[in-house]
């Protein structure tokens, strides 16, 4: 009988662990989204600077009663525009939104908030990118939706659509309100 060598084996078990680890992956509810290590947790500090003529927040900010937002954007972000005015309606709803510009030049910023709007209760700059490394930023646009305790409900990365709208954030808010 001939003796089976490691060499012969490796390249089956390997596979058969990588079929797992990938098949695992793909069993997530919708493997589109990205995870969030931050939900169902504090939100973490606030580090932003002023930028100029806008009012600012602090950490107290997050964490002071009532349902809010937290969007990282800047004008450089085709997808950010594309978001904004879905951001303007909830504004308009009451929903206090707290922006964070991220990497981004300060004229440039509010040159966008002149043009599109300004839905933001409050707005500070992340010119060094911290704040975003300490919330686990992939990218702008993204959006945490925060409940009175200052606890992270939702975290949506990429930009907020009608559909994200009905279907992720309005139910996220509805949840932070019990």
């Amino acid at each position: 009988m001939a003796r089976l060598s490691p060499l012969m084996i490796a390249p089956p078990v390997l596979f058969a662990l990588l079929a797992g680890v990938f098949y695992v992956g793909m069993m997530r509810d919708n493997p589109d989204e990205l995870p969030s290590a931050l939900e169902g947790r504090p939100a973490p500090a606030v580090q932003v600077t002023a930028l100029d003529g806008k009012a600012g927040f602090a950490d107290s900010d997050l964490r002071s009663g009532g349902v809010k937002l937290v969007n990282f954007w800047a004008s450089w972000c085709a997808p950010c525009r594309v978001e904004h005015p879905h951001l303007e309606t909830l504004a308009a709803e009451g929903i206090p939104i707290y922006g964070v510009n991220y990497k981004d030049k300060p004229a440039n910023a509010l040159k966008f908030l002149e043009e599109l709007g300004d839905p933001y209760a409050a707005i500070g700059a992340d010119a060094q990118g911290r704040m975003a490394l300490d919330w686990g930023l992939y990218g702008v646009p993204e959006t945490y939706v925060i409940d009175a305790d200052g606890t992270i409900v939702l975290r949506f990365a990429g930009p907020i659509t009608q559909r994200v709208m009905d279907g992720q954030i309005r139910p996220a808010i509805e949840k932070a309100r019990d």
